[in-house]
């Protein structure tokens, strides 16, 4: 698998720190973004492959990050998983709801969070590598001789 980019999206110091230690063993680059407003910034500088994002953060909550993500065209394929202390079913349902492609309760247990990373990350890249397949599929067959 290729070398990926994640970006860590959480308030709490001491919760990123956790995140980044239990990583270490993924081979990525990773990103710290402190609140709503600076995940959307380092989304569209880091261009990250996937997003660890805390629902409960300043200016813009994790949710309505998602749903900014999922929105936009350049950015809808990056995979998220949400990682967060809330964990009713209510929570869960709002964080699929906008748009999350996992959920992850605190406090977080190292082996389900990097299985889970590793599996998101191959998802992500198996869906580039079927983008890049249909967009030469399509070139060839548009410079393909027409049959007539």
């Amino acid at each position: 698998m290729p070398s990926s980019k994640i970006l860590i999206a959480d308030d709490n110091p001491p919760n990123v720190e956790l995140l980044e230690a239990y990583l270490a063993e993924v081979d990525c680059e990773i990103a710290i973004a402190i609140d709503g407003q600076d995940t959307l910034d380092q989304v569209a500088r880091f261009k990250p492959d996937l997003i660890l994002l805390d629902i409960m953060m300043p200016k813009l909550s994790g949710f309505e990050v998602c749903r900014i993500v999922r929105k936009s065209p350049e950015t809808r394929h990056i995979m998220i998983l949400m990682v967060t202390a809330l964990g009713e079913a209510g929570d869960i349902e709002r964080a699929v709801a906008s748009g999350c492609d996992d959920f992850l309760s605190k406090p977080i247990n190292k082996i389900e969070l990097v299985k889970r990373v590793e599996n998101l990350l191959k998802l992500r890249h198996v869906t580039d590598e079927l983008e890049r397949l249909r967009e030469y599929i399509d070139a060839m067959e548009k410079d393909r001789p027409s049959k007539k």
